[in-house]
């Protein structure tokens, strides 16, 4: 019986639904039945029948696997993560399953997560792009510059005209301080980008990363002028403009990103930070709650909402916003912070207390690359590639 299907892909639900076969049919036929289902959309009636084969055939590796793809198609994470792992036990072998874990937690934006299953397919299956794109990303994404250069540098006779490639093997390697690498990778950029806006926006993004704020904000522009609706150019720009501290044009840059792709949660969220440095408190609440109307596990948008409360007064609301993003973050020394503060505030001292020496007792190191992934690095990025 086929296993799964390899990859995921985002789409809608159809509205039509033909009837599943009777069980009377067999498990093969309503297999192939859930597999067309779930090919054409039609994701509920795919469920139904994959469900069926697992009554008759309980230990259905394909049917558990593809169970798994179409809760990811609907973003129902932990539901498609409780399928792919029974697959995983019933069949550990299948490189596809491991992929689709860690395409699920790559979904999330839980890049730690992902990695052990991303490393699992490159250790089995060296020649899958795929896995070894993701997991350069997810190195990437968290900070680890080096190996993410180490995994992605294999790849650049695949991937030898795809800029976001070359852009993230470049910053990797001047990250990690690999000059050769980096150089490659750049000129490589500068051949294939010619002077096209997509090529001026990452030029812009490399300058900001490397701190370059005006160099940054001229290239950007060049690609706001040739392609006004260019995704994410007005956004980097509001970062720019933020690091120099000009929140009013910032605000206007992420106002008009806002407009191209309103529904992007990153806009409100520095929206909301604004917000929050300019005073304006009932605006930023109104922003980040717009943020994570979106994405309700944006942990940036969480923890600021924390800040708003507290700063308000309101120090229940506050409470429960830290312990949110407790969850999507429990390492991070400023989350515990915070809610030690909150805590003092609501009388309760020894709880208080234990964050604070919680806070007080995560290293230097882990502090910094967490409170990094509050940034929201790269979001432009983070939509998983194509094999």
């Amino acid at each position: 019986m086929p296993c799964l299907c390899a990859g995921l892909e985002d789409g809608s639900p159809a509205t039509q639904n033909t009837t599943v076969p009777d069980q009377k049919a067999g498990p093969q036929a309503l297999f192939e039945h859930g597999q067309t289902a779930l090919q054409q959309g039609h994701l509920p009636e795919a469920e139904a029948a994959f469900r069926s084969v697992l009554d008759l055939d309980p230990s259905s590796t394909g049917a558990y696997a593809n169970l798994g793809v179409v809760y990811m198609r609907e973003k129902r994470w932990k539901p498609a993560l409780t399928m792919l792992r029974k697959a995983e036990q019933l069949s550990p072998g299948v490189p596809g399953i491991k992929l689709n874990i860690g395409l699920a937690y790559y979904r999330q934006n839980k890049f730690q997560q992902a990695i052990p299953a991303f490393e699992s397919v490159v250790k089995r299956s060296p020649e899958s792009t795929q896995a070894r794109y993701l997991l350069g990303l997810c190195y990437f994404f968290t900070q680890n510059y080096s190996a993410a250069a180490e995994a992605l540098e294999p790849l650049q006779q695949q991937e030898l005209n795809d800029l976001n490639y070359l852009y993230v093997l470049a910053i990797s390697a001047w990250k990690s301080k690999q000059p050769e690498i980096e150089q490659r990778a750049m000129a490589r950029l500068l051949e294939v980008g010619g002077d096209t806006p997509e090529f001026h926006l990452l030029m812009g993004k490399a300058h900001f990363n490397r701190e370059e704020y005006d160099d940054a904000i001229k290239e950007l522009q060049l690609a706001a002028q040739a392609s006004p609706k260019l995704p994410f150019v007005h956004f980097y720009l509001g970062l720019s403009e933020m690091k120099k501290q000009n929140f009013d044009g910032a605000r206007a840059e992420f106002l008009k990103d806002s407009e191209i792709e309103p529904d992007v949660p990153y806009n409100y969220d520095q929206l909301g930070v604004i917000a929050v440095n300019q005073q304006h408190m009932n605006q930023a609440e109104e922003y980040f709650n717009r943020a994570l109307s979106i994405d309700p596990n944006l942990a940036s948008s969480r923890y600021q909402l924390a800040r708003v409360y507290q700063i308000n007064g309101e120090y229940a609301k506050a409470l429960s916003q830290a312990d949110a993003t407790l969850k999507l973050q429990p390492d991070n020394s400023s989350v515990h912070y915070l809610r030690g503060q909150i805590l003092q505030h609501l009388r309760r001292t020894e709880e208080a207390k234990a964050e604070m020496q919680k806070a007080a007792g995560i290293s230097n190191q882990a502090r910094l690359q967490r409170e990094k992934e509050l940034e929201n690095p790269e979001p432009d990025l983070r939509q998983a590639p194509e094999p």
